[in-house]
C-alpha cells in the first residue's frame, strides 16, 4: 500500500509549479491563483462521472434493500464524510442510522486535529466490527492520499462482511491500490500550498459526496422535479420553505398551504399526494407505501386507476 521511501511519490504530495512564489503573491493575484486551481477540482470530478454513476446506482440499490450508507475517513477526508452524512437527515428526513459518517478519533477529532489516529488500520476494523456492517450495506472510504491506514483497515473489514466498497482518493491507482468494488479517483493535482489536500482535493471529495448523496436520494424518490420534498420541517426556515414548496406546486396561498401542511403531518410529500388525489392523510400513507415513497409514481397510479 505505501512506498517505504515515503510519501513525496504521491500526486498529492507534489509541489505545484504554478505557486512556487506563493509567499510572494499580493492578495488579488493569491486569489486569483485559488481560483484557476479550483478549476481542476471541478474538472477532477467531471472526469469521474462513470464511476460516480455507478455509486449512486450501487448505493441506492442497497439503501431500497434496508442497507445503510458508510462514509469513513480520517482528518478532512473524515470531516466531510461526517458533514455530509449530517446534512441527510434534514434534507431529505431519513432516519440518522441510513447515512452515517465515521472519522478516526470519534466526534473529537471534528474539531481538533487528532491526525496521528490515522495511522491505525485496526481502528478502522473495529469501526466496521462495531457498527455490524453486512452484506446490504455500502461503505465508502475517502483519503486523498489514498494510503490512510484507518480507511483501509475499514475497508478490508468491510469487504470481509460482504458490503460493496466504493474507494475514493486523489491519487492515480497506480500509486496507491485498493480492492474495492468501485474506485473513485479524483485527480486534482499538487495542490497550491504544497500536500495540503484541504484545498483542492478537499473541494473535490465535497463536490463528489454531494453528488453521491444527493443522487442516491433522487432514486430514492426523495425529490420532486428539483424540489426537497422530504424536507424535515423543524424550525422556521424549513417550515418556510415547506411551505413555498407547496405554494409553487400547487397554486395554494400561503395560509392554504399551511393549513395542507398541518392536515399532512408536516410532511410536503404527502401534503401534495393529498392535494393532488383528494386522498385523506390515511389513505395517502398508504398509496406512498405502496409506491416506496415515490411520489411522482404514487400520483400517475392514482390517476391511471382514477380514468380506468
Amino acid at each position: 500500500m505505501m512506498n517505504l521511501q515515503g510519501r513525496g511519490y504521491l500526486l498529492t504530495e507534489q509541489v505545484n509549479p504554478d505557486s512556487l512564489n506563493l509567499d510572494q503573491l499580493s492578495s488579488i493575484e493569491l486569489v486569483e491563483l485559488f481560483n484557476r486551481e479550483d478549476a481542476k477540482a471541478v474538472a477532477a470530478v467531471a472526469a469521474a462521472k462513470v464511476q460516480l454513476a455507478e455509486a449512486i446506482e450501487r448505493i441506492a440499490e442497497r439503501l431500497q434493500h434496508g442497507g445503510r450508507l458508510f462514509y469513513i475517513g480520517a482528518g478532512t477526508s473524515g470531516r466531510l464524510a461526517v458533514l455530509d452524512a449530517a446534512e441527510c437527515p434534514p434534507t431529505f428526513c431519513t432516519p440518522p442510522e441510513m447515512v452515517q459518517g465515521i472519522i478516526a478519533g470519534g466526534a473529537g477529532a471534528l474539531v481538533r486535529s487528532s491526525e496521528d489516529l490515522e495511522d491505525n488500520a485496526e481502528d478502522g476494523e473495529a469501526a466496521i466490527a462495531q457498527r455490524q456492517v453486512t452484506q446490504l450495506d455500502v461503505v465508502v472510504g475517502i483519503t486523498a492520499g489514498g494510503t490512510t491506514p484507518f480507511v483501509h483497515g475499514a475497508m478490508s473489514a468491510a469487504r470481509s462482511r460482504g458490503a460493496t466498497t466504493i474507494f475514493i482518493a486523489c491519487v492515480p491507482a497506480e500509486q496507491v491500490t485498493c480492492d474495492a468494488d468501485i474506485d473513485i479517483r479524483l485527480l486534482t493535482g499538487p495542490e497550491i500550498l504544497a500536500g495540503s489536500t484541504r484545498l483542492k482535493a478537499g473541494t473535490a471529495t465535497k463536490l463528489a459526496l454531494n453528488i453521491l448523496s444527493t443522487g442516491v436520494m433522487v432514486q430514492l424518490g426523495k425529490v420532486y422535479g428539483n424540489r426537497m420534498v422530504d424536507v424535515a420541517v423543524t424550525n422556521q426556515k424549513l417550515r418556510d420553505r415547506a411551505l413555498r414548496i407547496l405554494q409553487d406546486l400547487t397554486g395554494l396561498s400561503r395560509e392554504a398551504a399551511g393549513f395542507l401542511l398541518e392536515r399532512s403531518g408536516k410532511w410536503v410529500k404527502l401534503a401534495l399526494l393529498m392535494h393532488w388525489t383528494g386522498l385523506e392523510k390515511e389513505e395517502g400513507l398508504k398509496l406512498l407505501s405502496e409506491y416506496q415513497g415515490n411520489l411522482r409514481a404514487a400520483v400517475a397510479s392514482y390517476k391511471n386507476n382514477s380514468q380506468s
